[in-house]
């Protein structure tokens, strides 16, 4: 499979991503560093440049597409995972796809699989919606083990989790010993517009045990779509909404470094819909045609001050929505 050309140049779309993996501060940015970001989306957000090379494509007869999740592979490539339980492994530059795996539970049943880590060891801790769950998985997609879940956050009737709205986001924070996982929405019975964060801790045998769990606002209306660490070890926060005949809502906050209190708090980054199109265009209504139903986030690298993110969307397989990556500079 060979990608179509991409709409914004491929050295500015993956700026940073040859270092996935290992993060590396860039060297001192001569006072660019208070002047109004170049294709800003906010004064803390900018729109470095996006993709659409692998909409609607193959790769080794699997449908690239469907994307829910991204994470900096220590091989120097981008894993990118579809909710239909294929990891790829992307080309860190070209975003061209160099691998396939399956995953599968237990008994072989796909997964609804919605977070991703690729963990030091190089093995893989994916979560599912659909009990929900926390697995791990090595390079070529073995079963090798199962992460506990408290009961509360379990699919209906077991839990109080709703349907298809359990854990949305996974993120290692720096360190590697804190793993987080985020809810896409409220538990029934609880507001709803708080969600539950839970954590595990490493232990020495390097396991995953139970670690306390938080509370997070979203907006109205709004579910988290994904949740990753930035290198201090905050948290970047996608919410997504949706409204026929409108399009999407995407904003990106940035939350409390879990540890201080149960609560994380958050301060808005950006609205997706005030960045520039680029050129952008969209099979449905959309607020801005930039915007399509973005679920995958990592942070990619460091340059200027400033921290590269890479978003991707999900396009459910449908002909009026689009595999699109952005590439966003954040300053945190």
């Amino acid at each position: 499979m060979r990608p179509r050309m991409l709409r914004t140049s491929l050295a500015t779309l993956t700026a940073g991503l040859a270092a996935a993996g290992c993060l590396v501060a860039a060297g001192p940015a001569a006072a660019a560093h208070d002047r109004p970001p170049r294709h800003a989306c906010s004064p803390a957000v900018s729109l470095t440049g996006y993709s659409d090379a692998l909409d609607k494509t193959t790769y080794d007869g699997t449908y690239v597409g469907n994307l829910s999740a991204l994470a900096p592979d220590r091989r120097g490539a981008v894993a990118a995972l579809s909710d239909r339980s294929s990891l790829f492994r992307l080309d860190a530059r070209t975003l061209e796809p160099r691998g396939v795996i399956a995953l599968a539970d237990e008994n072989g049943a796909a997964l609804d699989s919605e977070g991703l880590v690729a963990d030091r060891d190089g093995t893989y801790l994916v979560s599912s919606e659909t009990e929900p769950s926390v697995r791990r998985y090595s390079r070529t997609g073995e079963l090798l083990g199962r992460l506990p879940v408290p009961d509360d956050l379990r699919t209906a009737p077991e839990g109080r989790a709703r349907a298809n709205g359990s854990f949305e986001g996974l993120t290692l924070l720096p360190g590697g010993r804190t793993l987080l996982a985020s809810m896409e929405y409220a538990l029934d019975g609880d507001p709803a517009d708080l969600v539950r964060v839970q954590t595990w801790q490493r232990t020495r045998h390097g396991d995953f045990r139970l670690g306390a769990g938080y509370t997070y606002r979203t907006d109205p209306g709004l579910g988290v779509s994904e949740v990753t660490a930035t290198p201090d070890g905050r948290l970047l926060v996608l919410e997504r909404g949706f409204t026929a005949g409108v399009g999407n809502t995407v904003r990106l906050h940035l939350a409390d470094r879990p540890g201080h209190g149960t609560a994380l708090r958050k301060r808005l980054l950006a609205d997706l819909a005030d960045c520039p199109t680029l050129g952008a265009t969209a099979g449905q209504p959309q607020p801005n045609p930039l915007l399509d139903n973005f679920e995958g986030m990592a942070v990619t690298g460091r340059s200027g001050g400033r921290t590269d993110v890479l978003v991707v969307s999900d396009d459910n397989q449908n002909d009026v929505q689009t595999t699109r990556f952005l590439a966003l500079r954040v300053r945190v």
